[in-house]
């Protein structure tokens, strides 16, 4: 009995110090944004954000302790969708998606700053990670991977796979998707909405697929073909620029 109870309190340490520390980590990484929200309201950037050493390294060992927070939570690793089965099926389905969304965003922003104005859209976050030259068209979409990894193994496998034990899943989808879109209010009111969407979706394609690929490769692709079309399409720019002078 003694054995027995010394188990049920060493997991409910375990899960504490998982919930704690996954809860933190989504603070910082709230707090971070608002920061660096700030600080691009106040000063244009000379280099891209995104290739920042600091940052990469940040990115890197938020990387590391998403995974040890997983790890000390006891739980098996399909709960966070870790599993190496039918790989290649989730990353079709998660390239599919991210296509597809891809597709329709740039359509939806195009109309969104025609019938409300610019003011609703901000393209401030991607203005500062866009290629400005030919190399970093190299080096910016390797350093996507690890930004996109980390928000994927936060909301996807830690916040809504963690713990889903905790509270239904389709509600703690709806909840860290909210989380996830006002995350982004740099963006403007349209960029929160399409943010939350996007959170939404891929938060329903990781419960449906049990899988973290899927929605993480359908991330990558929706944010590289974003900075894509916004390095042919300026339409954006022109909207914002007269609704900001």
């Amino acid at each position: 009995m003694d054995l027995f109870s010394g188990f049920l309190k060493n997991r409910s340490s375990k899960m504490t110090l998982f919930v704690l520390g996954t809860l933190a980590l989504l603070a910082f990484l709230a707090f971070a944004t608002w920061r660096s929200a700030l600080i691009l309201r106040e000063l244009a950037p000379t280099t891209n954000l995104l290739l920042l050493p600091a940052e990469n390294l940040m990115r890197v060992v938020l990387i590391l302790v998403c995974l040890l927070l997983a790890r000390v939570s006891g739980l098996p690793d399909d709960r966070f969708g870790w599993s190496t089965t039918n790989t290649v099926h989730f990353l079709f389905i998660g390239l599919a998606v991210g296509v597809v969304v891809a597709l329709i965003v740039p359509l939806l922003t195009r109309w969104a700053v025609t019938q409300f104005g610019g003011h609703i859209y901000s393209p401030i976050v991607v203005q500062s990670i866009l290629p400005r030259r030919r190399i970093e068209w190299v080096w910016v979409p390797l350093a996507l991977a690890p930004a996109v990894a980390l928000e994927e193994l936060l909301f996807r496998s830690l916040l809504l796979g963690g713990l889903s034990i905790f509270a239904p899943p389709i509600l703690l989808a709806v909840v860290w998707s909210i989380i996830f879109g006002t995350m982004h209010a740099p963006q403007g009111s349209f960029g929160i909405v399409v943010a939350a969407a996007l959170g939404l979706l891929l938060s329903i394609l990781f419960l449906v697929t049990q899988n973290l690929l899927a929605p993480m490769l359908a991330h990558y692709a929706i944010n590289l073909l974003q900075l894509i079309w916004a390095s042919k399409d300026r339409y954006w720019e022109k909207y914002f620029e007269s609704s900001h002078p």
